[in-house]
Protein backbone atom coordinates (compact mmCIF):
# COMPACT_ATOMS: atom_id res chain seq x y z
CA UNK A 1 0.00 0.00 0.00
CA UNK A 2 1.38 3.32 -0.73
CA UNK A 3 2.33 5.95 1.72
CA UNK A 4 1.68 9.02 2.36
CA UNK A 5 2.70 10.35 6.06
CA UNK A 6 6.83 9.94 7.29
CA UNK A 7 6.66 10.03 10.93
CA UNK A 8 10.26 11.49 12.41
CA UNK A 9 11.38 11.19 16.11
CA UNK A 10 13.47 14.16 17.34
CA UNK A 11 16.64 14.06 19.14
CA UNK A 12 19.40 11.77 17.68
CA UNK A 13 17.22 11.85 14.25
CA UNK A 14 15.81 15.27 12.92
CA UNK A 15 18.29 17.23 15.23
CA UNK A 16 21.71 16.95 17.61
CA UNK A 17 21.70 18.08 21.00
CA UNK A 18 24.78 18.53 23.24
CA UNK A 19 25.67 16.69 26.63
CA UNK A 20 24.18 19.82 27.95
CA UNK A 21 23.57 21.47 31.62
CA UNK A 22 20.71 18.65 32.49
CA UNK A 23 18.64 21.34 34.38
CA UNK A 24 15.82 18.74 35.26
CA UNK A 25 18.52 16.22 36.19
CA UNK A 26 19.71 18.78 38.73
CA UNK A 27 16.24 19.45 39.92
CA UNK A 28 15.74 15.63 40.89
CA UNK A 29 19.50 15.43 42.16
CA UNK A 30 18.88 18.69 44.48
CA UNK A 31 15.45 16.69 45.68
CA UNK A 32 17.41 13.92 46.92
CA UNK A 33 20.13 16.05 48.75
CA UNK A 34 16.72 17.41 50.22
CA UNK A 35 15.96 14.32 51.50
CA UNK A 36 12.93 13.43 48.77
CA UNK A 37 12.89 9.81 47.52
CA UNK A 38 13.34 8.86 43.38
CA UNK A 39 10.56 7.28 42.26
CA UNK A 40 10.50 4.95 39.77
CA UNK A 41 7.68 7.43 37.63
CA UNK A 42 10.25 10.63 37.77
CA UNK A 43 11.61 10.35 34.41
CA UNK A 44 7.87 9.71 32.26
CA UNK A 45 6.35 12.56 34.79
CA UNK A 46 9.35 15.16 33.44
CA UNK A 47 7.97 13.67 29.93
CA UNK A 48 4.49 13.56 30.40
CA UNK A 49 3.31 16.40 31.90
CA UNK A 50 3.82 19.90 30.26
CA UNK A 51 6.46 21.48 33.06
CA UNK A 52 8.86 24.67 32.85
CA UNK A 53 12.12 24.18 35.65
CA UNK A 54 10.26 25.95 38.23
CA UNK A 55 7.10 24.05 37.79
CA UNK A 56 8.85 20.60 38.15
CA UNK A 57 10.59 21.89 41.28
CA UNK A 58 6.86 22.64 42.60
CA UNK A 59 5.68 19.31 41.48
CA UNK A 60 8.34 16.78 42.84
CA UNK A 61 8.70 19.35 45.93
CA UNK A 62 12.53 20.99 45.42
CA UNK A 63 13.42 23.87 47.42
CA UNK A 64 15.30 25.96 44.60
CA UNK A 65 16.96 29.51 45.83
CA UNK A 66 15.79 32.04 43.38
CA UNK A 67 19.56 32.66 42.35
CA UNK A 68 20.29 29.06 41.31
CA UNK A 69 16.80 29.11 39.40
CA UNK A 70 17.93 31.86 37.29
CA UNK A 71 20.79 29.59 36.87
CA UNK A 72 19.08 27.10 35.60
CA UNK A 73 16.97 28.74 33.52
CA UNK A 74 20.22 30.51 32.14
CA UNK A 75 21.83 27.21 31.26
CA UNK A 76 18.36 25.78 29.63
CA UNK A 77 18.14 28.27 27.00
CA UNK A 78 22.34 27.98 26.11
CA UNK A 79 21.18 24.58 25.66
CA UNK A 80 18.01 25.26 23.71
CA UNK A 81 20.20 27.60 21.08
CA UNK A 82 22.84 25.29 21.24
CA UNK A 83 20.49 22.05 19.67
CA UNK A 84 21.69 21.60 15.92
CA UNK A 85 19.16 20.31 13.00
CA UNK A 86 20.81 17.33 11.16
CA UNK A 87 21.71 18.56 7.39
CA UNK A 88 20.45 15.04 6.19
CA UNK A 89 16.66 15.78 7.95
CA UNK A 90 16.55 19.26 6.77
CA UNK A 91 16.98 17.91 3.09
CA UNK A 92 15.00 14.85 3.81
CA UNK A 93 11.50 16.67 5.22
CA UNK A 94 12.11 19.11 2.12
CA UNK A 95 11.75 16.78 -0.51
CA UNK A 96 9.65 14.55 1.06
CA UNK A 97 6.73 17.49 1.66
CA UNK A 98 8.07 18.33 -1.88
CA UNK A 99 6.61 14.97 -2.91
CA UNK A 100 3.24 15.37 -1.27
CA UNK A 101 4.24 13.53 1.79
CA UNK A 102 2.97 14.40 5.36
CA UNK A 103 5.98 14.50 7.93
CA UNK A 104 5.42 14.53 11.56
CA UNK A 105 7.84 14.76 14.17
CA UNK A 106 6.80 12.03 17.40
CA UNK A 107 8.88 12.72 20.52
CA UNK A 108 9.52 12.27 24.32
CA UNK A 109 10.66 15.32 25.82
CA UNK A 110 10.36 17.75 28.48
CA UNK A 111 8.28 20.98 27.68
CA UNK A 112 10.93 23.63 26.51
CA UNK A 113 12.59 21.42 24.33
CA UNK A 114 9.75 21.88 21.96
CA UNK A 115 10.71 25.24 20.96
CA UNK A 116 14.03 24.03 19.41
CA UNK A 117 12.37 21.51 17.08
CA UNK A 118 9.92 24.02 15.70
CA UNK A 119 12.75 26.87 15.73
CA UNK A 120 14.58 24.26 13.61
CA UNK A 121 12.02 22.52 11.73
CA UNK A 122 8.94 25.58 11.48
CA UNK A 123 7.16 23.59 8.56
CA UNK A 124 5.96 20.44 9.59
CA UNK A 125 2.61 18.65 8.80
CA UNK A 126 2.74 17.56 13.00
CA UNK A 127 4.50 17.85 16.06
CA UNK A 128 3.14 15.31 18.43
CA UNK A 129 5.04 15.55 21.85
CA UNK A 130 4.78 13.32 24.90
CA UNK A 131 4.26 16.18 27.28
CA UNK A 132 1.40 17.33 25.58
CA UNK A 133 -0.02 14.15 24.46
CA UNK A 134 0.27 12.29 28.26
CA UNK A 135 2.01 9.23 27.54
CA UNK A 136 5.65 8.88 26.14
CA UNK A 137 6.71 6.14 23.26
CA UNK A 138 6.46 3.38 23.59
CA UNK A 139 3.22 3.89 24.64
CA UNK A 140 0.69 3.24 21.13
CA UNK A 141 -1.41 6.40 22.60
CA UNK A 142 1.52 8.81 21.38
CA UNK A 143 1.52 7.03 18.02
CA UNK A 144 -2.17 7.16 17.67
CA UNK A 145 -1.88 10.95 18.27
CA UNK A 146 0.60 11.76 15.19
CA UNK A 147 -1.50 9.76 13.07
CA UNK A 148 -4.31 11.94 13.93
CA UNK A 149 -2.62 14.98 13.67
CA UNK A 150 -2.76 14.50 9.78
CA UNK A 151 -5.75 12.45 9.86
CA UNK A 152 -3.91 9.08 8.59
CA UNK A 153 -4.61 5.40 9.29
CA UNK A 154 -1.50 3.02 10.29
CA UNK A 155 -1.11 1.32 7.20
CA UNK A 156 -0.19 5.02 5.81
CA UNK A 157 2.49 5.69 7.68
CA UNK A 158 6.28 4.91 8.10
CA UNK A 159 8.49 5.59 10.92
CA UNK A 160 11.96 6.29 11.67
CA UNK A 161 13.98 6.76 14.98
CA UNK A 162 17.15 5.81 17.22
CA UNK A 163 15.88 3.98 19.45
CA UNK A 164 15.07 0.46 17.97
CA UNK A 165 12.06 0.08 20.89
CA UNK A 166 10.19 3.34 20.47
CA UNK A 167 11.01 3.76 16.85
CA UNK A 168 10.85 1.06 15.22
CA UNK A 169 9.52 -1.88 17.20
CA UNK A 170 6.46 0.02 19.59
CA UNK A 171 4.98 1.51 16.00
CA UNK A 172 5.34 -1.59 13.76
CA UNK A 173 3.01 -3.26 16.82
CA UNK A 174 1.10 -0.38 16.39
CA UNK A 175 0.64 -0.54 12.40
CA UNK A 176 3.10 2.20 11.01
CA UNK A 177 6.07 0.24 9.31
CA UNK A 178 8.66 1.20 12.08
CA UNK A 179 12.56 1.64 11.01
CA UNK A 180 16.03 2.30 12.90
CA UNK A 181 18.43 5.00 11.99
CA UNK A 182 21.96 4.04 13.17
CA UNK A 183 24.07 7.06 12.72
CA UNK A 184 26.90 4.92 13.12
CA UNK A 185 26.44 2.90 10.11
CA UNK A 186 25.15 -0.52 12.39
CA UNK A 187 21.73 -2.05 11.68
CA UNK A 188 19.54 -0.27 10.02
CA UNK A 189 19.29 3.09 7.64
CA UNK A 190 22.73 5.05 8.49
CA UNK A 191 21.14 8.35 7.18
CA UNK A 192 17.86 9.87 6.72
CA UNK A 193 18.65 10.04 3.05
CA UNK A 194 18.46 6.50 2.84
CA UNK A 195 15.28 6.30 4.12
CA UNK A 196 13.84 8.80 2.20
CA UNK A 197 15.31 7.11 -0.99
CA UNK A 198 12.90 3.98 0.47
CA UNK A 199 10.06 6.19 1.39
CA UNK A 200 10.01 7.56 -2.36
CA UNK A 201 10.45 4.39 -4.09
CA UNK A 202 6.88 3.17 -1.81
CA UNK A 203 4.24 6.25 -2.94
Amino acid sequence: MPISVAIFDAFGTLLKINDGSHPYRKILKLGIEQGRRPRVSDAQDLLSIPMDLRQAADYFGVTIEPRLMSQLESDLERDLAGIEAYSDGIAVVEVLQSAGLKVVVCSNLAQPYASAIERLYPGLNGYVYSFAVGEIKPSHEIYRQALQSVFAAPADAWMIGDSQLCDCEAPSAYGIRGFYLDRKGGRGYSTLNLFAEAVLSAI
